[in-house]
């Protein structure tokens, strides 16, 4: 059972005292500290609704007992951890995370600005590292809670969801600076009834970048579900769902990039009906108003919003989806596809905790040496692994 200090006092989350003292932490700023270690581990007070919620501090997770709710897997397992400490700094005063992009939050001229190469970069210089896109989706969906699962949540996630804990955890980032959520854009679910005010609240949100007769023109950041791609005079138009009426625009230059840089994403999107396509992208307002695109990238989330990157990795996903047992799904961030990592964690596994490994057709020497080496920097953990190239999944470890 989880245990809590606040304000003096040590509560249990059975404790009937519980709920009362959150929400006092809440009114009166004061951190939460969890007790599943000793010293205990700060932590902050998150509202949703009426009601408030206890929330690990970002990128915290690894201070935290394997035992505990709050933990998270070793970021050597993902392509996190070669971003701790360049791309993203943590702040333990604070309790934020300052993030160091790769892309740009303004706009100079009219010219569009590169989007990513139909290659993957093979080495980046440590000390340049920055924070691409699809590592700014990558990280948010981790910090939200999006990658863990259990078949007892079955049903029990939505966009209203997502959107909430996407938007919990960039409070708790920086970029330029500045709070993150003050450059994001989610849309709100969509309701007919409540068209007005949505489109009142998006308008208010979307001001700050009004195109200006002088100077660089700020950018947003999209987060949202694809509904579909229409053709468009000149390019494309990107549809996303829970926004009727709000076209982003993509000229023929990038319109082809997305098609050649994203092809998988999007075959694997088209090839199951019940995965969802997500889009973050950089935007700005031209003159006329029209939201036109920048940047962007694309990440394909399974039926209960889980990621994968190949039709193997959703066979995994779709079988842990099953399972009682809290599963983790491992992230790419900036981690190129021929470096190995984590395809998914099993952190209160037993006897020991468990890292599933899946390796793709193509793997060479130097991916299964990789795989070797991260597998034995890792003792403590037992592994299992999925060689696609030699034949079907093999059964899940039982527990």
């Amino acid at each position: 059972m989880r245990r809590f200090e606040i304000g003096g006092s040590t509560l249990g989350e059975d404790d009937p005292a519980l709920p009362a003292a959150i929400a006092r932490a809440y009114r009166d700023r004061i951190r939460p500290t969890c007790l599943c270690r000793d010293p205990g581990i700060a932590m902050y007070v998150a509202a949703m609704g009426d009601q408030y919620v206890v929330k690990r501090m970002p990128l915290s997770g690894g201070q935290h007992d394997p035992a505990c709710d709050s933990y998270e897997p070793p970021v050597d397992l993902s392509g996190l951890g070669p971003l701790m400490g360049s791309a993203i700094r943590l702040d333990p005063a604070s309790g934020m995370a300052a993030l160091r992009l790769e892309f740009s939050l303004t706009r100079t001229g009219s010219r569009a600005a590169p989007m990513p190469g139909v290659a993957e970069a093979t080495s980046v210089k440590s000390e340049a590292r920055r924070l691409s896109l699809r590592g700014l989706l990558h990280l948010l969906w981790n910090e939200s809670g999006l990658t863990k699962w259990t078949s007892a949540w079955a049903g029990k996630r939505d966009w209203w969801t997502i959107r909430y804990h996407l938007i919990e955890a960039a409070k708790t980032m920086l970029a330029k600076g500045a709070p993150l959520g003050e450059v994001l854009l989610i849309p709100e679910p969509f309701r007919a009834e409540n068209k007005d005010a949505i489109e009142q609240r998006r308008a208010a949100a979307l001001s700050v970048i009004q195109a200006q007769k002088t100077g660089p023109r700020k950018l947003m950041v999209l987060v949202g579900e694809i509904k579909e791609f229409q053709e468009a005079r000149g390019g494309h138009r990107l549809v996303v769902k829970h926004m009727p009426g709000f076209p982003f625009l993509l000229d023929d230059r990038t319109w082809q990039r997305v098609q050649a840089r994203f092809e998988a994403e999007v075959a694997l999107w088209s090839a199951n009906d019940a995965s969802h396509l997500i889009a973050i992208a950089t935007f700005g307002l031209n003159a006329a108003g029209i939201a036109i695109v920048e940047e962007i990238a694309l990440m394909v989330v399974a039926e209960n919003w889980i990621p994968y990157e190949s039709a193997q990795e959703l066979r995994l996903v779709e079988a842990l989806a099953k399972v009682r047992e809290q599963s983790v799904k491992g992230l790419r961030y900036a981690s190129p596809s021929d470096q190995p990592i984590a395809a998914a964690l099993l952190m209160q596994h037993r006897p020991r905790p468990l890292a599933l490994f899946v390796v793709p057709a193509s793997a060479d020497e130097a991916y299964e040496s990789a795989l070797a080496e991260m597998i034995g920097s890792r003792p403590e953990m037992d592994s299992w692994i999925w060689h696609t190239g030699q034949g079907e999944m093999p059964p899940l470890p039982a527990r």
